[in-house]
């Protein structure tokens, strides 16, 4: 019902709120940035979106020093620009989800990257709903029922598939965020299976954080054992689709 009703909002409209939510996002990030303590002009240059991994080192050294102080300021910042970045579909979520690692213990470090990227995620295909539905329906009608179709065919199944596309590197997580919405994927699933399905990914990036400084790429954060768990975990979240598909051959 929710989305109906977006769906009913003209493109102008659409756009406009668009534009809205950015602007709002981003006075939320200066304010965010304006409550932070007073800051050398040799520390100013390191706070910034970490675009590497030396970003990232010398951003996790500042904040470091001044977490004890002002928890709260480095705590909101992160999950801020991480919501940010999800929500606008930029680059550069991996590195923070290091720095959680590197600033916060572990359960609260792998819980605020889980919601960040399920609340970025969810508003990104808000966002998504209003703009991509409309010009998919309008400019290829036809692909996008069929589309649809095939997600309404799945839409038991909708939450374990969300759980396989978030463990693997099949999709881009954007890629995943816009699409979505498009071709009718539920919202509720989508968020529960982003919540949960960023977890495993998650949990490597951030038991790398712990050895940030250590570090001299973010690929650093994978190995060959890591990259075989998360295929397990993947293949795992598809077990109850195949075995409920040959319940249903069985009983048929």
């Amino acid at each position: 019902m929710f989305l109906d009703l977006w769906k009913q909002v003209s493109t102008r409209q659409a756009i406009l709120t668009v534009a809205v939510i950015f602007i709002t996002s981003l006075s939320a990030l200066f304010y965010v940035y304006t409550s932070f303590p007073e800051l050398a002009e040799n520390e100013r240059q390191h706070m910034k979106l970490p675009l590497h991994i030396e970003d990232a080192k010398n951003l996790g050294k500042l904040l470091g020093q001044y977490k004890d102080l002002y928890y709260i300021q480095v705590l909101a910042g992160l999950f801020t620009t991480y919501i940010f970045l999800q929500t606008f579909a930029i680059p550069g979520s991996i590195f923070l989800s290091i720095l959680s690692g590197f600033l916060f213990p572990f359960p609260l470090a792998l819980f605020l990257v889980c919601s960040c990227s399920a609340i970025g995620a969810s508003l990104c295909y808000l966002l998504s709903s209003l703009l991509g539905r409309k010009l998919l329906f309008k400019y290829f009608p036809a692909k996008a029922q069929e589309w649809t179709q095939t997600v309404k065919k799945h839409r038991h199944n909708l939450f374990n598939y969300m759980l396989f596309l978030r463990m693997t590197p099949l999709l881009p997580n954007w890629f995943i965020n816009l699409a979505s919405p498009v071709i009718g994927v539920p919202l509720i699933p989508f968020t529960l299976g982003t919540f949960f399905g960023v977890a495993p990914p998650s949990f490597v990036a951030i038991q790398a954080g712990q050895t940030l400084q250590n570090l001299t790429s973010s690929t650093d954060a994978w190995s060959w054992n890591s990259i075989l768990i998360l295929c397990v975990f993947a293949v795992l979240s598809l077990v109850p689709v195949l075995f409920k598909q040959k319940l249903q051959e069985k009983f048929d």
